[in-house]
């Protein structure tokens, strides 16, 4: 019999935090005995329940052979942090790792949101959702991603993959691996995430069976005319072994029903220039004219509404036939649809062919004055009324066999395929006022006046002449209607061996080489459809006549209200009545462009459809060998590893050249999607191959029992984003007669590669950890955009006209060179380095209720040389890296007590440069952002839990400017979203 019996605060000690320094399930005895009370003996430790599950620890009496037993259970998310410490601790490179306490576990809504926790990792939102993540001041395009150790693809359209696609009840754990070894897939200058789903036969439960529901509410929703505020969250999954523990089996849905909500101030690009200051010897202004002064294009106030769907599904098979062989076939599958409006208006200020008063700046741009429209200006206000889908799919599936030959052999075969599509449908319905919309012959009026001022990151100041008329449907007429859909195919199919061998020596433990074979295909498709006028009312596609039941008066409300009000358009209605007989779809088309042998009735060069489409190919085979590390230096003891990797690309893309029609340079006749044919075209795959060899080694130094410092270093890389290898020509006329053109993207484009150092130290102690690292990374190159002025199109063969014919007066304007842009590999690399520490303290010692309470921190300082030139908003500066903020903090402050569980979270991080939301490719500064999440739930009885959480607690908005604050880029509010629900495990 036992002399005293250990009390719940002892095994609490005991099982949750000693465990924090040993394996946790091998160790578990270990753990109970090393208590403040002795026990004779503990069976096990368990983990059940899912994210509302109790976080501390019971202990119930037995009874076996006159013996009290006690049975621990280390729940929730306490349970989380001891996993993710143990696997962190026993790795064998500097990663960071998040583990659920049981399938179904993570209350996040998507990965995204839960990786942002992890030490020097930080999200952009987009539409107040973490979607893109950053890591050690990289963005998303320098992190590698896979699913069970296997590559993915991503609907982004480019590498950069979207981690709100991956709902976080599917996924039982995560890792961020900031150094790399020789057997990881190569890609990731900024890290690798790998993602997992449950392997059913490593659990240690026979059957688990896990239900979430909950409801949610956008409080910001009642705002937005139109906008869902409620949603929802399901999700479900059983794993389940069966036939002695040989087969298993785990299933997964979840699904997600949330509005989409945001209202947003979007200052647009300073992408003109005049003569505004009168001061002499200027020449701070644009190459071509540096006496003149910085305009920008305008700036956008809207609504935004519409709900998003995802629907994710896992499944899972294992068969274990004999002690010595395991075959795995797993599949993921998510589906996340969205339907989303913007409304509001649309102000374009009209260049410098406006007539401006009193004009307001910041260094050489305008930020404020008022503009009115001239014979020769586009000057306008447009009610925008547009129309967003959104529907993405990513698939991944896998075979895998591992065999232990021999007791000292090991191999491992893979078969996987990964793909991704996305189909996004921009539909824009803009509005113009006219004189009368009641007239014969309605005319658009040309009496408009604007006045702004810009006020940094808060709303700005704004007049208009019209404004009466922006809610009155006998003035506001529909003038045109556009539909431009963007389609993303990615595809990787892989195949991997991989073999170790344990070897008895004194140094190294075992070696491990293997080889991967990789076949990736990329499409991206642009199409089109467009009816009448944005700029005045079209005589050949005449405006539409509002009705009352079309329309709706829209007041704008909080912070937002004294914008004047605006007319929200119910779309089916007015397209059935501009299109009786059915919308015309989008279609691929030359349209009239230069060439074109029969352009059947098309007056407007479309040709942009066609060389922005096409398709890239990327073949790669690499190979590794890498030596496992296990020996003793002074009486140290060392583990890690060494290795190198072999990387052999084919990459090539399709690429459409303009010959002028000579057929002995390949002309051929290129007939698009519906029967027009070009002569001036050839077709030809272009691209190049490389080899590369990517050395790598990880050291673990044990210094003491419950410390260790780790030393990593390795040559890194990161392919060049995948849609800039697809051959991309383009040219177009704006109103004014000016000829812009790009070729953003080029299939020579090499990868970004780095050398990289890290070292770190970290301390382990009975109920916490603390972790302290730096950093460096030496990049070679970047990828840059090269804009020439006043490029000579038509010399360097592009076909453009001679003039425009302006709509409203019939006049001829001759058209006059502008800006071609273009990708190049530059030659300036730079610096990347920082400090990350991270401590988490669990107070298990304390007495009674105390016991559950702890918190986890963690902060990273990041700092890089590299910078770029931007001159988004007129005045050329500097802008760091995407992606860095020099400073980013994470914070927990958790308790738990007799099935009560409660936590705060807060991410910080300070000013950093991505795109603009709304405006793909305009990358811009934004403002310092602090995010903060709530979560409390309790344990009603043993299965049955409640939940309630708050995302974005303080309503914080997403600001951004260009260059500097005063020249405001967004400003977008989301609004909270409450949780209220329940979890049942069994």
């Amino acid at each position: 019999m036992l002399k005293s019996k250990p009390t719940v605060l002892s095994l609490a000690i005991a099982a949750g935090m000693s465990v924090m320094f040993m394996p946790y399930s091998a160790l578990a005895a270990d753990a109970v005995a090393s208590a403040a009370q002795p026990v004779s003996s503990a069976e096990n430790v368990t983990s059940t329940g899912a994210d509302t599950a109790k976080a501390d620890v019971t202990a119930d009496a037995l009874t076996n052979n006159d013996e009290a037993i006690e049975r621990i259970s280390v729940k929730g998310y306490s349970r989380s942090l001891i996993d993710s410490l143990n696997s962190k601790r026993f790795s064998d490179t500097v990663s960071e790792q998040l583990s659920a306490d049981d399938l179904g576990a993570l209350p996040d809504v998507s990965m995204a949101d839960a990786l942002t926790r992890l030490p020097g990792i930080s999200a952009v939102r987009t539409g107040g959702q973490a979607a893109e993540i950053n890591i050690r001041g990289m963005s998303g395009g320098f992190v590698f991603s896979t699913l069970n150790g296997r590559e993915q693809v991503s609907t982004s359209g480019s590498r950069s993959i979207e981690f709100d696609q991956y709902p976080s009840e599917l996924i039982s754990s995560a890792a961020v691996y900031k150094s790399p070894k020789a057997s990881l897939i190569e890609g990731g200058v900024a890290g690798t995430v790998e993602l997992q789903t449950i392997s059913p036969l490593s659990t240690d439960k026979d059957h688990s069976f896990v239900v979430n529901a909950r409801g949610m509410h956008n409080d910001r929703a009642s705002e937005v005319y139109g906008a869902e505020e409620y949603g929802s969250r399901l999700s479900f999954s059983y794993q389940g072994k069966f036939l002695e523990d040989t087969l298993g089996v785990a299933v997964g849905y979840a699904r997600l029903d949330q509005p989409s909500v945001a209202t947003q101030f979007i200052g647009l690009a300073y992408n003109d220039s005049k003569e505004l200051d009168g001061l002499a010897n200027d020449v701070n202004g644009p190459i071509d004219n540096p006496s003149y002064e910085y305009i920008s294009e305008g700036f956008e106030i809207q609504h935004l509404g519409g709900v998003e769907t995802r629907n994710g599904y896992m499944g899972a098979i294992e068969w274990a036939p004999v002690d010595n062989f395991v075959l795995k076939g797993d599949a993921f599958m998510s589906r996340f649809d969205s339907e989303a409006f913007a409304r509001g208006y649309r102000v374009k200020l009209g260049g410098r062919n406006a007539s401006v008063a009193n004009p307001t700046f910041d260094g050489n741009s305008v930020i404020g004055g008022t503009f009115n429209r001239t014979s020769k200006s586009y000057t306008r206000v447009e009610i925008v009324n547009d129309d967003n889908q959104d529907f993405d799919e990513v698939n991944s599936y896998g075979i895998n066999a591992d065999w232990q030959v021999t007791d000292k052999l090991n191999v491992n075969l893979d078969v996987s395929l990964s793909s991704a599509k996305s189909d996004f449908r921009n539909g824009l319905l803009w509005s113009n006022v006219a004189e009368d919309a009641n007239a014969d012959t309605p005319i658009f009026d040309e009496n408009v006046s604007i006045s702004y001022l810009l006020n940094g990151l808060d709303l700005p100041d704004v007049g208009f002449n019209q404004a009466p008329a922006f809610s009155d449907i006998d003035r506001v007429m529909v003038s045109k209607y556009g539909i431009y859909p963007y389609e993303n195919e990615d595809e990787v199919k892989a195949y991997r061996v991989d073999f170790k061998y344990d070897l008895e020596t004194d140094v190294i433990s075992s070696i491990e080489f293997g080889a991967r074979y990789s076949d990736r295909t990329y499409s991206n498709d642009r199409s089109v459809f467009e009816y009448g006028n944005d700029g005045a009312f079209s005589k050949s596609e005449p405006p539409l006549k509002l009705t009352e039941d079309m329309t709706t008066v829209i007041d704008w409300q909080g912070d937002f209200s004294y914008f004047p009000a605006y007319l929200a358009i119910d779309l089916d209605s007015a397209l059935n009545a501009w299109f009786p007989n059915g919308v015309p779809q989008p279609v691929q088309t030359w349209g009239n462009a230069g060439g074109v042998i029969d352009p059947k009735g098309y007056t407007t060069n479309y040709s942009w459809t066609m060389l922005q489409s096409g398709d890239v190919y990327e073949k790669v085979l690499a190979a590794y060998v890498m030596a496992n590390i296990d020996t003793e230096i002074a009486g140290i003891p060392v583990t890690g590893n060494f290795g190198l990797r072999m990387v052999d690309t084919d990459q090539s893309a399709t690429m459409l050249q303009n010959v002028e029609g000579d057929v002995d340079l390949g002309a051929q006749n290129i007939t698009d999607s519906i029967g027009i044919v070009n002569q001036n075209y050839v077709q030809t795959v272009q691209g190049v191959t490389y080899t590369d060899y990517l050395p790598s080694m990880n050291l673990n130094f044990k210094v003491a029992d419950d410390s260790q410092i780790r030393f990593a270093a390795a040559k890194v890389m990161s392919r060049p984003p995948i849609n800039r290898l697809a051959g991309d020509i383009s040219a177009s006329v704006s109103d004014d007669g000016e000829i812009n053109g790009s070729s953003t993207n080029n299939p020579f484009l090499m990868p970004f590669y780095a050398d990289q150092y890290d070292l770190s130290y970290e301390q382990y102690f009975d109920e916490g950890a603390f972790v302290a690292a730096i950093f460096y990374k030496n990049i070679d190159s970047f990828i840059d955009t090269v804009a020439i002025s006043n490029f000579d199109f038509k010399g360097n063969g592009f076909n453009v006209p001679e003039y425009i014919i302006d709509e409203i007066s019939g006049e001829q304007i001759a058209t006059t060179n502008g800006t071609y842009t273009t990708a190049v590999n530059n030659a300036e690399g730079g610096y990347i380095r920082g400090l990350e520490l991270a401590y988490t303290q669990v107070f298990a010692s304390l007495p009674d209720a105390w016991s559950g309470l702890g918190f986890n921190a963690s902060y990273s300082y990041t700092e890089s040389e590299v910078q770029s030139i931007t001159n988004l908003g007129g005045d050329t500066t500097t802008q760091d890296l995407p992606g860095l903020s020099n400073n980013v903090v994470s914070a927990t402050l958790f308790y738990s007590y007799a099935g009560f569980e409660t936590r705060v979270s807060a991410r910080y991080r300070d000013e950093f440069v991505s795109e603009q939301v709304a405006i793909n490719e305009q990358v811009v500064n934004f403002d310092a952002e602090t995010v903060i999440d709530y979560q409390a739930s309790y344990q009603v009885t043993d299965g049955l839990g409640v939940l309630f959480q708050v995302n974005n607690l303080t309503d914080e908005p997403t600001k951004s400017y260009f260059g500097t604050q005063n020249k405001t880029g967004t400003l977008q509010y989301f609004g909270r979203e409450f949780y209220l629900g329940f979890t049942y495990a069994m």
